[in-house]
């Protein structure tokens, strides 16, 4: 077995019992381990990432076999015509005044143009419990009828100049109940370039890449997180305003 494959399993694995509050003394070595850089995962293969967490085979494309070359022909059709769509002077992105606002139009006007392409069915993948989650990765799953290949595909946004940056645009947050992946699948990101707002507050999308990630490297961060739930707990209120 892999060593990153058995690590990753171990690690989920473990999860559960490191997040127990009796073991103080265990989370603050746990902590420590995270906090030093040379324990961080890093470069780790994002299909062992899912395999570890799913059980499911991230599949790699082959550009020399012609099913997956037409595979890729049509939805790089479905990606010119979404540019087109949102470039026009009339189109719903072109109302928003923050990028961040423009995402979720590219994934619903994506899934409208590849399900007009005859063959091609797309979705928003169900969790495991079978609700429709529009949050978390991934945002859109294909099936292609013809050869049976089930395709997990993600838009995203991308300014000018950013290209090689090294902020964070991607993350994947394995968990049980509000899983989307279900299938041994290809995992494609469509990246939509776009130039900075224009003078008369349009937007400019310039072109798409597609990204085959059955090559992907990512790396494991530590994150300490908590919910409104967990945050306003009478327990933890010091004060409020008079007219509560």
């Amino acid at each position: 077995m892999n060593a990153n494959y058995f690590f990753i399993s171990i690690l989920f694995l473990l999860a559960p019992l490191l997040r127990a509050e009796e073991k103080n003394d265990d989370n603050g070595q746990f902590i420590s381990s995270l906090l030093d850089e040379k324990h961080q995962l890093k470069g780790v293969p994002f299909p062992e990432v899912v395999k570890a967490a799913t059980g499911k085979t991230v599949l790699p494309i082959n550009l020399k076999a012609e099913t997956d070359r037409e595979l890729i022909a049509k939805i790089g059709r479905a990606g010119d015509e979404v540019l087109r769509r949102m470039n026009a002077l009339d189109s719903i992105a072109q109302k928003q005044k923050r990028i961040n606002e423009v995402s979720s139009h590219f994934e619903d006007a994506l899934k409208a143009e590849l399900n007009k392409i005859p063959g091609f069915e797309c979705d928003f993948p169900k969790t495991s419990s079978g609700k429709v989650q529009r949050s978390g990765y991934p945002d859109l799953r294909l099936v292609d009828k013809k050869s049976g290949r089930v395709i997990y595909l993600d838009p995203k946004l991308y300014e000018v100049g950013s290209r090689t940056s090294s902020l964070r645009t991607f993350y994947y947050e394995p968990k049980t109940e509000t899983g989307k992946i279900h299938d041994d699948a290809h995992h494609l990101i469509i990246g939509f370039e776009h130039g900075p707002r224009e003078s008369d507050g349009s937007w400019r999308f310039l072109n798409w890449e597609l990204v085959d990630l059955s090559g992907f490297k990512v790396r494991l961060k530590a994150e300490f997180q908590g919910s409104n739930k967990d945050l306003y707990r009478p327990e933890l209120i010091v004060g409020g305003s008079r007219n509560k």
